[in-house]
Formats: structure tokens, C-alpha cells, sequence
């Protein structure tokens, strides 16, 4: 090992069944009851799901009817979206203030940086301290794992799940990893591991014992970054400064439909959730996506750059536009879906024009309303 490895230490923070939390946190009167949140329709899917249903064989991303045909005592309450957002924001400023420096991986996981913290309070201690203090104040309960590296933590805080904590000392990391199934490593998916069985390949262990050359034959420079993740070798830095790339929304009919009236008004629902959450992280959009997904499963996406805008009539218009340029009409549609990307701060001025300025000051008022009565409780008039 390297010796800047070795003096690292890398923290992964990771809100345990976070959307199932929050659920508990907002009605307490599911603590320790079996619960999913989903959607509990036809084709609804499973989004997350607690502990008590796990033991089952409830997962995430599970078809709704498998799940609750394998815990049929199972409590569904449906995605409450901002809800999730609001208490992800909690925690980032939390770590913020605490943190020298840290790097937000999703809406429930966080990487820390504590080189150089053990001259003070100790870099386990710390990541202690911290972890209590997101739980009293936010009620959420979180692991964490610490390391030398992202990789180790990362896999290490699956191993103490729910409410555990661990340290990998420098060093131990081969030796930590051997006995996991080769599965573990975050980038083995099902093809990958079903490669590596073939090959013989099932545990991290055997994964570290064979040679780096022939990994490469098989799975090209794939199979080399697996060496070394199978030796616990990552450099990756934690990034400081990362913020959110885009934002997304999809919702499945529960009967497909070709009704052009129930299509855009169902796109015109998705743009307002994104557009809200995308005025309170203070971005603009320079690039709006439309997803669709037919009877048949067949799915296509469609995107278009668009002036830097946060405003959701202006966003919909686009997005509509798109729409309407590549439905195949009278297609029975199964799936729709509204995606920003390219976000950034340096929109328009809405200032410049009255007419920009009074869309701004609406749409600024409309969240204030949002905000205190929920993100259903006012909208456009076509919606």
C-alpha cells in the first residue's frame, strides 16, 4: 500500500432505508411495522422498503404485487417526494458545519474526508460524534463506515446496516474483503458476476488470487480496476463542490393509455414536481428530456437544449414540444418521464424584462405556498 493510502481516512455515511424513515419520522404510527413505499397499484413498484419486510424478500425497485404477495401484512404509503428532499438537506448542512470536507454521493449517502483529524479528536470518534448528532436532530438513523479509502467504507457500511458503525484499520482491507462474495464490489453487476462464476470467480478472495492479465483477457480494462478493488486499492478523491446533476420524475400508468389529453397533463404534473425542485436548489435547466415507454416495453428518450430556465410554463412549453414531435400517436403508453440536466447558475437575469420579472416573482410565491401546505396544494390552471 501506498503510503498516502494508508494515511487517509475516508468516512461513508449512509441514511438507512432513508424514504422509509422519513415516512416513520412524518407518522410515527409505522415504527416497527412492516412497511414499503411505493405505489400499491397494478404495475406499481416497490421504492423502499423497511427491515421487517426484507427478511421476507421485499427489495427495492420490486414489482408491488411480488412484494406483498411475500409479506402481505406489509403497510404501502406512497412516495411523499419533497418530504425526502427536505431531510436530505438537514443532514448535507449538518455534515457541512461538521465536516472539513465532504462529498454528497446521493440524496442518502455522503463521503468524508478526516485525513489529518486523528492529531485532534481522532477520526472514529469524530465520525461518532457526527453520526449521534444527525440522529438528534433529525430523528434519521444512519451507519458509517471508515477506511482508507471510498470503496472499503462504502462496502463496510453495508455490513453494519441499520444503525451500526465500523473501522477498517489501514492495512486490514484484503483481509476485510476476502470472505464477500464477489457481488459486493459496487461495480459487479448481475452479468459481470455471472462472468466471473463462470470463470470460478465467487469470492473477493479468489477475485485478489487471480492475475490482473488474465481479468483483462476476459473482461478488458474492466477486469483491471476489479483487480484492484479486490486488493482494496481505490484512489478516488472525495469531491468537493459536487452538486446535483439533474433532476427526474416518471410515473407508470396504472392502464396504458393514448389519450393525448391524459399524456400532457400527466407531463404537464411531472414538469411542476421537477421545476419546484429545481427553483429550490436555486438552478436553471439547459436541457429538458421527455421518456416514454410503450405498451410493448419499448423505451425511448428525447432531450433538447433550452435557454437557461428555472420557470415551469416556460419548461413546459418545451417539454411538450418534444412530446409532440416524437409520440407515435394513437401508441398506447405505459410510462411517462420528465428529466432536467445540464443545471447550472448562470441563468438569465429575470430582471431584464417585466415580463420575466413577473413570472419569476409568481413562481416564487407559488412555492412560498408549496412550501407551507404541500406540493400538491396549488398549481397552474391547465394542470
Amino acid at each position: 500500500m501506498a503510503a498516502e493510502q494508508i494515511t487517509r481516512a475516508i468516512a461513508h455515511f449512509d441514511l438507512d432505508a432513508f424514504f422509509v424513515s422519513v415516512e416513520r419520522i412524518v407518522n410515527p404510527s409505522f415504527n416497527d411495522k412492516p412497511l414499503i413505499v411505493g405505489w400499491e397499484s397494478e404495475r406499481g413498484v416497490v421504492a423502499a422498503c423497511s427491515y421487517e419486510t426484507r427478511k421476507y424478500g421485499v427489495h427495492s425497485a420490486m414489482p408491488m404485487k411480488k412484494a406483498l404477495l411475500l409479506c402481505p401484512q406489509a403497510l404501502v404509503v406512497t412516495p411523499s417526494r419533497g418530504k425526502y428532499g427536505e431531510y436530505s438537506q438537514k443532514v448535507t448542512d449538518i455534515i457541512a458545519q461538521a465536516a472539513p470536507v465532504y462529498e454528497k454521493a446521493s440524496i442518502d449517502e455522503f463521503y468524508l474526508d478526516l485525513t489529518g483529524m486523528d492529531r485532534f479528536l481522532g477520526c472514529y470518534q469524530f465520525a461518532l460524534d457526527l453520526k449521534k448528532k444527525i440522529t438528534k436532530e433529525t430523528g434519521l438513523p444512519v451507519s458509517f463506515a471508515l477506511s482508507i479509502n471510498k470503496l472499503v467504507s462504502k462496502i463496510a457500511t453495508d455490513t453494519v446496516k441499520p444503525n451500526g458503525q465500523i473501522e477498517v484499520k489501514p492495512g486490514a482491507e484484503q483481509d476485510f474483503l476476502a470472505p464477500m462474495p464477489v457481488e459486493k464490489i459496487p461495480m459487479v453487476g448481475k452479468e459481470t458476476a455471472f462472468q466471473l462464476n463462470k470463470m470460478g470467480i465467487f469470492t473477493i478472495a479468489q477475485l485478489a488470487q487471480t492475475s490482473k492479465d488474465t481479468l483483462r483477457t476476459f473482461l478488458g480494462k474492466h477486469g483491471a480496476i476489479l483487480w484492484e478493488r479486490a486488493h482494496g486499492i481505490d484512489h478516488t478523491p472525495v469531491y468537493t463542490g459536487l452538486e446535483q446533476k439533474s433532476i427526474s420524475t416518471e410515473n407508470t400508468f396504472e392502464e396504458d393509455t393514448s389519450d393525448m389529453t391524459v399524456l400532457e397533463k400527466e407531463l404537464r404534473e411531472l414538469n411542476e414536481i421537477n421545476s419546484y425542485e429545481l427553483r429550490k436548489i436555486n438552478k436553471w435547466t439547459c436541457c429538458v428530456a421527455v421518456k416514454m415507454r410503450y405498451a410493448d416495453f419499448e423505451t425511448i428518450t428525447r432531450q433538447t437544449t433550452v435557454p437557461p430556465l428555472a420557470d415551469e410554463k416556460q419548461l413546459a412549453e418545451h417539454i411538450l414540444t418534444l412530446f409532440r414531435k416524437f409520440y407515435q400517436r394513437n401508441r398506447p403508453v405505459r410510462l411517462l418521464g420528465v428529466r432536467y440536466t445540464h443545471l447550472t447558475d448562470a441563468g438569465k437575469q429575470p430582471d431584464l424584462f417585466q415580463q420575466e420579472k413577473d413570472e419569476a416573482q409568481l413562481n416564487k410565491i407559488l412555492d412560498q405556498i408549496k412550501d407551507k401546505f404541500g406540493k400538491d396544494s396549488i398549481g397552474f390552471s391547465a394542470l
